[in-house]
């Protein structure tokens, strides 16, 4: 796991200095503590920070080919390396080295751009052509790992992290006012905007090519949208089963230590369990908890003792989330107000005193259908089969308050106008009241032209679309990475191999929604394998309890954070509004909405407010 950062000047007489792509390697040392190299080549520099993982002694990047006409810079693991390789060798290709690295310079040669389409993993790496000078660059299929760049009038920069980019002085110190309401709505930036304006990110699945000036980009994978296969329930699990063990054992192959995230919940429990099934050996697992009823950690406790883990734990208080909250709104790069974030953070940093690389459970929701939302919007959908549905959502909008009002308001509604997002911070007749001056709603478009790719699935794929391409992507592996990275640890998702999302989301809703049940599927993989508490107990995620919180031991902070100078409670949100929202969580859950007002305040002054 690693940091990538490069410019390409578009006029071959104008060199790349040394200094620009050092200073954007030093603004994130912690993705690569282990290593550091750049590569120039006239109008082009190519930098690398690497934290090693496979082949220590032989994975130093920038890496070439053998007479130097190809260079790479890569972040992640592709887990069919080896495979590919074998490939390669049979096809003529010569290898230097026993890294993943160099099989993504030989599939270049080989393949060319189609070279995406053999790589099985996580990654996001850019390859320099010298004979062609041309730069192509490609992200993972689900974004589990980052590229960012910014397409200036002679240049094109490109960085793991937006704070590289930062670096240099022709980035922009703009806010996006298109990504702003977007952002307090859904509590991220949905790709490819940032808050920074101009500066964009690479969609999952996308890949971008440079030469001759010209810029163009291309999604070479998006989720499968041909149908839902037909598949009887014992033949799904048997395959998925197969499918899951096959991707544990290639998620495992690593030369530093090992271990696993443990929430308590089932997704990471189940990796456990497989790791366990698979043969791992003293199975090394952390957790996070709470002084309070929130804390899942005898959970966790429960689930470590069934294996016989070596278990590590945790247990933060308000004032450490306080005074780490400004480091880790930095680390996450853009505003993210999503408060799994501090204890992903601690567990990250737990972890990494005794290993390098730590397995998890994201992505099972999303694939699964896990969250109570979903069925939610389905029982709605039922009801609204019913005559006059449109009329009774009209008479809760009208007299009803609470949740009773925002669901009842959906009724009569189709699913694109009633879900957009499993995140939710404002609601859309609160953020024209809060934001001041002009501002667009520039992220709902794309949530619209999602819907517009999915038209004619079944209502809960049309859901996980939606959630895939935008909460996942731009919230929880944006979080999964910066908060490992921050703590020089690599985090592997083995739920989101694309092989197993391909198969899942295939399948048959009544696989994996079934009545009250969410997750259908994989609960029976675990039936006799976890105990039946951590399979069925209620969806919790890892929660902070930021509602007490803010009412007790960080009332004072929020307030603080929100009108200190180079926030932007003047220049972007009406204070009388801000104070109303304070005021209102003395006696109503409004910790969402607090929180994303922080998260801002504090990424502004970092991102923002030194170029005031």
């Amino acid at each position: 796991m690693c940091g990538i950062a490069g410019v390409l000047n578009f006029d071959l007489e104008k060199p790349v200095s040394r200094e620009a792509i050092e200073r954007m390697c030093a603004a994130t040392r912690h993705r690569g503590p282990d290593d550091h190299g750049i590569h120039l080549d006239a109008n082009l520099g190519l930098g690398f920070n690497r934290l090693s993982i496979i082949d220590l002694a032989g994975g130093h990047q920038p890496m070439s080919n053998e007479d130097g006409g190809v260079w790479v810079v890569f972040n992640g693991e592709i887990y069919n390396f080896q495979e590919l390789r074998a490939d390669l060798q049979n096809r003529g290709h010569r290898f230097a080295t026993r890294s993943d690295t160099e099989t993504i310079v030989h599939a270049w040669e080989e393949f060319g751009e189609n070279c995406v389409d053999h790589l099985r993993g996580m990654f996001a790496f850019v390859v320099w052509d010298a004979r062609r000078r041309l730069l192509f660059g490609a992200r993972d299929r689900l974004g589990i790992k980052p590229f960012y760049y910014f397409h200036g009038r002679d240049f094109l920069a490109f960085a793991s992290e937006l704070k590289s980019l930062a670096e240099l002085e022709e980035t922009p110190r703009e806010i996006d006012a298109e990504a702003l309401p977007g952002y307090l709505r859904h509590r991220y930036v949905i790709g490819p905007r940032t808050m920074l304006k101009g500066v964009r990110k690479l969609l999952p699945g996308e890949c971008i090519t440079v030469r001759d000036g010209r810029v163009s980009l291309r999604r070479y994978w998006r989720l499968p949208l041909d149908g839902v296969r037909r598949i009887g329930e014992n033949e799904a699990l048997e395959r998925f089963e197969a499918l899951m063990e096959e991707t544990l054992r290639r998620h495992l192959i690593a030369d530093v230590p090992l271990g696993a995230f443990l929430s308590g919940g089932l997704d990471s429990s189940a990796v456990v369990a497989w790791m366990a099934k698979l043969g791992v050996a003293d199975i090394k697992t952390f957790s996070i908890g709470y002084d309070s009823p929130e804390s899942e950690l005898p959970y966790a406790r429960l689930v470590s003792r069934r294996f016989g883990t070596d278990h590590h734990e945790l247990v933060l208080s308000p004032e450490e989330f306080a005074g780490e909250l400004p480091h880790i709104v930095s680390m996450m790069d853009e505003p993210v107000a999503d408060e799994a974030a501090l204890p992903l953070f601690h567990v990250a940093r737990l972890a990494r005193r005794t290993v390098t690389v730590a397995l998890s459970g994201e992505g099972s929701d999303e694939i699964f259908g896990g969250y109570p939302i979903y069925r939610t919007m389905t029982t709605i959908e039922a009801l609204n089969r019913v005559p006059l549905a449109g009329a009774a959502g009209r008479l809760f909008d009208r007299f009803a308050g609470g949740k009773l009002r925002k669901y009842g308001r959906m009724l009569g509604r189709p699913i694109e106008q009633r879900y957009g997002g499993v995140s939710v911070a404002f609601a859309d007749d609160e953020i024209p009241e809060l934001l001041a001056g002009d501002h667009f709603a520039g992220g709902e478009e794309a949530v619209a032209q999602l819907y517009r790719e999915a038209r004619g699935a079944p209502l809960l794929h049309r859901m996980t679309y939606v959630d895939m391409n935008t909460w996942l992507a731009d919230d929880l592996l944006v979080k999964a990475d910066r908060m490992s990275m921050a703590n020089s640890l690599e985090l592997r998702v083995p739920f989101l191999d694309h092989k197993v999302v391909e198969f899942v989301y295939s399948l048959p809703p009544g696989l994996k929604v079934r009545g009250p049940r969410a997750k259908y599927l994989l609960k029976k993989a675990m039936e006799g394998r976890l105990p039946r508490r951590i399979i069925h107990r209620a969806k919790k995620g890892f929660p902070v309890p930021l509602e007490s919180w803010f009412r007790g031991r960080l009332a004072g902070y929020a307030r603080e954070v929100l009108f200190s100078a180079g926030s932007g409670i003047h220049d972007h949100f009406r204070r009388r509004v801000v104070e109303e929202i304070l005021r209102q969580h003395e006696t109503r859950d409004r910790s969402n909405e607090i929180y994303a007002l922080l998260v801002f305040a504090l990424w502004r002054r970092r991102y923002i407010s030194r170029a005031d």
